[in-house]
């Protein structure tokens, strides 16, 4: 039967939700898009229904809070609440009734980052926790683990620039990106770190070819779905 952070919503009896929640965590770049796209079909060929979900997908705020992340003018505590709203939105409207159906949910990140990310901009971590209170615990969590060097010859290739937000530009780290982002980054796997065994993430070596992350991912889930 799930599990909650702390509370169920109102309307939600664990019971009812037979489907599975796996999330696969892990900074951008990690390669999660690449492994989520992998599972999605691994899973749908052996007839399981998949349904996935992310950040910045609520129907409800995803595009408000994609123009207003554009501005870089979000102070801390405003950000932290525009992807709690983010999050419970697809909380209510997708993970819950997916489960209820029996489909297997594959996370793109889940709170984990939103509450490392809260943290390391100053949220007290009683109050980050208590704001994801009604979060369900997930079935299993992946940690895809990369090494800050690795991320950044990865987002260069990937996207030639580094992202404001991903670099904790916000935080006056350093007026350098270069130097921000891995001073951010390095704050982030320590965090993640901290959250490990309270949370029993799996930590996934990323460092890897997609193929050999790819197969260490499967293993892993496979063990979940037979019950083991």
């Amino acid at each position: 039967m799930k599990q909650f952070l702390k509370n169920p919503l109102p309307t939600v009896r664990p019971e009812e939700l037979k489907g599975k929640l796996i999330v696969i965590e892990g900074p951008d770049s990690s390669g999660r898009s690449t492994q989520i796209e992998l599972l999605t079909k691994w899973l749908e060929l052996k007839g399981y229904p998949v349904v996935c979900t992310g950040l910045k997908r609520s129907i409800l705020v995803a595009n408000e809070l994609e123009l207003a992340l554009k501005g870089n003018v979000l102070s801390p505590r405003t950000l932290t609440l525009f992807y709690a709203t983010d999050f419970y939105d697809q909380l209510e409207n997708v993970i819950i009734p997916s489960l209820r159906a029996g489909f297997i949910v594959l996370a793109d990140r889940y709170i984990y980052t939103l509450m490392a990310r809260a943290i390391i901009r100053g949220a007290e971590r009683e109050w980050i926790e208590a704001i994801y209170e009604m979060a369900i615990i997930p079935d299993l969590v992946l940690y895809l683990s990369v090494s800050p060097s690795v991320l950044v010859e990865r987002t260069f290739q990937a996207h030639q620039q580094l992202d404001y937000w991903e670099s904790g530009m916000d935080l006056g780290f350093s007026k350098d990106w270069f130097t921000s982002f891995l001073k951010y980054q390095r704050k982030m796997r320590l965090e993640f770190k901290k959250m490990e065994k309270k949370f029993q993430f799996e930590i996934v070596n990323a460092n890897r070819t997609p193929k050999s992350v790819d197969r260490d991912l499967k293993a892993r889930i496979a063990r979940v779905l037979n019950g083991s």
